[in-house]
């Protein structure tokens, strides 16, 4: 097979790039570039000799940066004054000024910096979020629906995946995971909520399986956010609106001055709200996170963070089409009221790192997660028990214990720059009761599955970045081990484990022409993450199959105040177990294939004034089905967001948003169609610097739309034969919010 040719590439590339001479240059010289104002450390600043423009570098995630240099260099980053400095030969902090957020800060150089990591930074400056839910939708050419009262992890979308609550996607919050292996409700779901969204200060992400530091789940893409280590100020923040919704918010700075040292915050928020259904949801969120740094000496730093979230919530549920068309209940009633659940996650995160006199960075991280989940549905109805319904209980409790260390350096070569990555790490989860049962109005009726998982994962990776004038080389290989271990408590039986390792490979090339034009080429293999119990059922047969992608691009500058990003994509996934969490039972849905254009463009019209759009188009297919019958279902194929933006450092900014998904199949020959939508949003703040008042509007034009949407078989109290048609959560009618913000 053609793709393959990746392995035998990238291994002699990572060979080729790893055995140039390391010599370190007299004049390389370490520094940090942080936030003047919150000492915050700043990621993806570059870093230019003024002299000699091709001596240049990036920072890392902690501000950090090691340059070749003649001592004169110039600093900058998107959203602060740039400035021109002499290093000197130790170690240097440099403190940028916030300033107005300017595109043309962001500059088209071969550099190991995120692009998209600085574009997200942008959108989260213009627009900032109220939720997680829209901290998601600020990653291009991702989509999300929620369909459980807001107490569940959203459906998520992307490259032509229903990746339902993850499956195929990594998210991450400052390294620790955010998905579930082996979940009750299913395979990789990722619950974010527990993120408070203020605390967020970038958010990186990727498409595709092309990064070597990213694996399980990494199939799609990934999302990473990051928190603030520090903030400038604090505050507190009520907000209120529509359907008995209201929202409190606290963050306290604990320490005022000498944050180059020691810093902390802490942060606490609430969210309760009715909702729009006529059954009140009567959601409650309390989400409480904290953070500590400490510099234990001028190399040496130290990060510890903890959290705490629960959340319970009551639900509608899905609703069948044919029970609102012939009156039986409304667009936001309920066929069966008792559905919702309680969730709850506590987390401790520590992290130490370590800068060489080298230059060269060790980081260690060790994470520790508490999680409980309990979750009642009805997706069926009477379809299976006539007299009680098909209500079901999905629970489980879960420890997850992980490991991950780093490896950083810069080798300086004349004026080309090699990037070395060096990981590995571990992650372990133990599940107690992961359950499957019938009940009846929340009560328990009888169990189909119980039982207890324990699931490993032991990686390492390499990854290689040689920065060779216009050029720059990009190629990692990753090792990746699993066990997977079953207890079925219902069969009092101990299920065989099963052990897989996958290796993948990965490469990426980007040429500049000039600061107009950059073009780039990824490829790389990652797989298909599985379900404990699929595998153990399944007797490690192509347990972890494989996925095969390329990217062809362009990145462009036509003038300094446009952006725009295009890329052709093609994935291949081997093949596909799923564990259906809500039936107990195992589906295979063979090999796939999904390829499309992504075009991501950001434009600044004047100083003030910003708009962005992402479009993603997309032709996900099965391969070995009948033509007309090899639909993927749900898979979106084409969706657009973006807005319209005025911001300005004090007085009135304000935007208007939306988003778009087209009409898409939601069953293998299209005879179904989950029905698209177009939906407008706007928001409007005055911002003081003590205070700030803001008022949102979701739906402006009130437009009936439906969020999830799933082709399913159900039958209701009085039908005599199942009906298969669309069923799906009514998305939320015009909603208005009104916030108070005091800074101090």
């Amino acid at each position: 097979m053609q793709i393959k040719c990746t392995y035998y590439i990238t291994v002699l590339a990572i060979f080729l790039l790893g055995s140039f001479k390391q010599v370190q240059a007299q004049n390389t010289i370490s520094g940090k570039v942080v936030d003047a104002v919150s000492r915050q450390p700043l990621e993806a600043a570059f870093v230019t000799d003024t002299k000699t423009p091709a001596l240049k570098a990036s920072t890392d995630a902690n501000g950090n940066f090691t340059i070749k240099t003649n001592g004169e260099v110039a600093v900058s980053f998107v959203g602060y004054k740039p400035i021109t400095i002499t290093l000197l030969k130790e170690a240097s902090i440099i403190a940028l000024q916030p300033d107005a957020v300017r595109l043309k800060d962001i500059q088209l150089e071969s550099n190991a910096a995120t692009r998209f990591s600085t574009v997200s930074k942008v959108d989260l400056h213009l627009n900032p979020v109220k939720n997680t839910q829209e901290l998601l939708r600020l990653v291009p050419g991702l989509f999300i629906a929620q369909h459980a009262g807001g107490g569940k992890a959203e459906q998520i979308f992307l490259r032509g995946f229903d990746v339902d609550h993850g499956t195929d996607v990594k998210v991450s919050f400052d390294g620790m995971p955010v998905n579930m292996v082996s979940h009750a409700h299913g395979q990789g779901y990722a619950d974010a909520h527990f993120i408070i969204p203020e605390t967020v200060n970038n958010i990186d992400f990727g498409a595709g399986p092309y990064y070597a530091q990213h694996g399980d789940f990494n199939t799609a893409g990934y999302v990473s956010f990051s928190s603030y280590k520090n903030i400038s100020n604090s505050r507190v923040q009520v907000e209120t609106g529509r359907f008995n919704s209201f929202r409190k918010l606290v963050m306290l700075d604990l320490f005022k001055k000498n944050k180059d040292k020691q810093s902390a915050y802490i942060a606490a928020d609430f969210n309760y709200t009715d909702g729009p259904t006529l059954d009140k949801q009567v959601f409650k969120r309390l989400n409480v996170f904290g953070k500590y740094n400490l510099s234990i000496s001028d190399n040496t730093k130290l990060s510890a963070s903890a959290s705490a979230f629960t959340s319970n919530w009551d639900a509608s549920g899905q609703i069948p089409e044919r029970a609102v068309n012939d009156g039986t209940i409304s667009r936001f009633g309920s066929i069966d009221p008792t559905e919702g659940g309680n969730t709850e996650r506590h987390n401790a995160n520590l992290v130490i790192s370590h800068q060489f006199k080298n230059g060269a960075n060790w980081e260690n991280q060790v994470f520790y997660s508490r999680y409980k989940f309990n979750l009642y549905s009805n997706f069926t109805f009477f379809l299976n028990d006539p007299m009680n319904g098909d209500e079901i209980q999905q629970t489980e409790s879960r420890n997850i214990l992980g490991y991950a260390t780093k490896l950083n350096h810069s080798y300086f070569f004349g004026k080309n720059t090699l990037y070395s990555t060096y990981g590995a790490g571990l992650r372990h989860d133990a599940t107690k009761d992961s359950r499957l049962s019938n009940a009846v109005r929340r009560k328990f009726l009888s169990d189909i599955k119980l039982g207890d998982i324990k699931e490993t994962n032991v990686y390492a990776f390499v990854q290689q970045q040689l920065n060779a004038g216009k050029w720059l080389f990009d190629a990692g290989v990753r090792l990746d081990y699993f066990s997977f271990g079953y207890f079925d408590k219902l069969n009092t039986m101990q299920m065989p484990s099963q052990q897989k390792a996958i290796v993948s490979p990965k490469l990426n090339i980007q040429y500049t022409i000039n600061k107009q034009m950059q073009l780039f080429v990824k490829g790389g293999k990652g797989f298909h993450s599985n379900d404990a119990r699929v595998v153990v059922e399944n007797e490690g047969k192509q347990i972890l199959p494989a996925a095969y992608g390329a990217d062809l691009g362009i990145i462009v500058k036509p003038t300094e105040n446009i952006l725009i990003n295009i890329a052709a994509w093609y994935l291949y996934l081997d093949q596909e177990f799923v564990y259906v969490g809500d039936a107990g039972i195992v589906e295979p849905s063979g090999k796939s294939r999904r390829q499309g254009i992504d075009v991501t463009t950001r434009w600044q019209f004047t100083k003030n004034i910003f708009a962005n759009a992402n479009f993603n188009f997309t032709k996900p297919r099965a391969i070995g089905e009948p033509k007309g019958a090899d639909y993927i279902p749900l898979a979106p194929t084409f969706t657009s967001v973006g807005g319209l933006y005025y911001k300005a450092q004090k007085g009135f900014n304000g935007g208007l948003n939306y988003r778009y998904i087209k009409n898409r199949p939601a069953n293998e020959d299209n005879s179904i169609v989950a029905k698209g939508y177009f939906l407008l949003d706007a928001s409007v703040n005055y911002t003081r610097p003590k205070y700030e008042i803001g008022l949102a509007f979701e739906n402006i034009f009130n437009i009936k739309w439906n969020e999830a949407q799933f082709a399913t078989e159900s039958r209701l109290m009085n039908e005599a034969a199942p009906v298969t048609e669309l069923h799906y959560t009514p998305g939320t009618p015009f909603f208005a919010r009104v916030k108070l913000a005091v800074f101090f």
